[in-house]
């Protein structure tokens, strides 16, 4: 199973999206293509590049030529936790900083001139933390991956010359992996373990409408089904004594943690002032209510092996700007909005999310009519958010705050024209 995930994860490698949850919930509009350097405004309208396969699959019938677009979109997370008087457990403050790899790759074939066919690889849903093993918080996460890297095909259709629909299929590899500490204090032994580790597959719908009532101006609208992915595992717990294992009835344990990727609509505007500037919005919904069980928890009587936390739903807005400064360059600005999926009251070290705000800047160059070159700079801010977690003896109190939380995208593609 192991030599079979890696293969797995080796050949999506370039394009698999290892995110935080910080963002407002787990999907990111950071794909790798040039909607990074809009802060995703315009997201579902824009349709200027091979991105569109996935961003809204309608657009594809607006590309000419056949088009491949690949993006590199390292990321550097910025997530530290730092422990007040009120915690009880001794331990360092939690440090999950680090860079990570991204990106995307995205492909749109014209057939004819109503009908286009479209591929996109890349990584849009998850969370990634990496927490020191001897944190204050140990006894509720150590480390915690939830990801899922989708392949999707795409078709889109030109009904008339103002309105597109298309669809794409995704297929998604989701990957679950989780370990906490177990207070052995009963024993007067060092701490235990439980290990979580599993992964499964699941599909996803990706409907879009594009409309263009005059030239320069569109809209978009795309709609992501809801996909389950039904992860399940027989729990890996290690050097537990006696008194535990009696009081928390350990031991064989199934964990069925059956993870919910929400339905999710956008809508968006892309309007051309002039022959130079364009400005770009959004409207976006995502349904974070339905999201599911993504935590182990350890009180003084139990374990918990699923756990349901009060999420909301989510809604992000978002307005941006393209500049011609020249014929070869195009210049891109951004600022978006999304609202937390959680009160900050409900917050846990496993999911650390908060309200954020998207600022970006981009510029796009054209090398020539094949070949266009792309940069982007996007900063994600959740800020400062307090915690403070209580679950009886074993697990004790985690009291602080995370400090100016935030990620960090650069963002470098390429796009080539056939």
């Amino acid at each position: 199973m192991k030599m079979w995930r890696s293969g797995t994860l080796i050949l999506l490698g370039l394009v698999l999206t290892i995110a935080t949850a910080e963002a407002g919930g787990l999907y990111l509009y950071e794909i790798g293509s040039p909607d990074v350097g809009l802060a995703a405004a315009g997201y579902a309208a824009r349709a200027e590049d091979a991105g569109t396969a996935f961003t809204n699959p309608a657009g594809m019938t607006r590309l000419e030529r056949p088009s491949l677009l690949l993006g590199a979109q390292p990321m550097y997370l910025n997530i530290d936790f730092s422990t007040d008087s009120n915690s009880t457990e001794a331990g360092n403050d939690g440090d999950s900083n680090g860079w990570l790899p991204a990106g995307g790759l995205f492909y749109v074939h014209p057939v004819n001139d109503r009908l286009a066919l479209g591929l996109a690889m890349t990584g849009y849903f998850g969370l990634a933390l990496d927490y020191q093993d001897d944190w204050a918080g140990r006894y509720y996460v150590q480390d915690t991956t939830l990801q899922a890297a989708a392949i999707q095909p795409a078709i889109a259709w030109q009904v008339n010359d103002q309105l597109s629909v298309g669809a794409g299929v995704a297929v998604l590899y989701g990957i679950l992996e989780e370990k906490l500490a177990v207070n052995r204090s009963l024993d007067a032994l060092p701490d235990g373990e439980i290990k979580l580790e599993d992964d499964d597959w699941a599909v996803q719908l990706n409907l879009g409408v594009l409309y263009a009532p005059a030239s320069g101006t569109r809209f978009g609208l795309t709609y992501l089904s809801e996909a389950d992915l039904d992860f399940s595992d027989r729990a890996d717990v290690s050097g537990f004594g006696p008194t535990l294992t009696a009081i928390l009835g350990l031991g064989s344990r199934t964990v069925d943690l059956g993870v919910t990727m929400p339905q999710a609509v956008m809508f968006s505007v892309y309007h051309e002032l002039n022959d130079r500037l364009a400005l770009l919005a959004n409207l976006g919904w995502q349904d974070w209510s339905e999201f599911g069980k993504v935590e182990v928890s350890i009180s003084n009587t139990r374990v918990d092996l699923t756990t349901d936390l009060d999420y909301h739903d989510t809604w992000h807005a978002a307005l941006g700007a393209q500049y011609r400064v020249a014929e070869p360059w195009l210049l891109t600005a951004g600022i978006a909005y999304d609202s937390a999926m959680i009160d900050e009251e409900d917050l846990g070290p496993t999911l650390p999310v908060g309200e954020s705000w998207r600022f970006a800047l981009g510029g796009r160059y054209s090398w020539s009519r094949d070949l266009t070159f792309g940069a982007a700079y996007e900063l994600v801010w959740a800020g400062d958010l307090d915690m403070d977690v209580e679950r009886g003896p074993l697990a004790g109190r985690v009291s602080g705050t995370y400090e100016s939380t935030a990620i960090h995208f650069v963002t470098l593609n390429a796009e080539w024209r056939f």
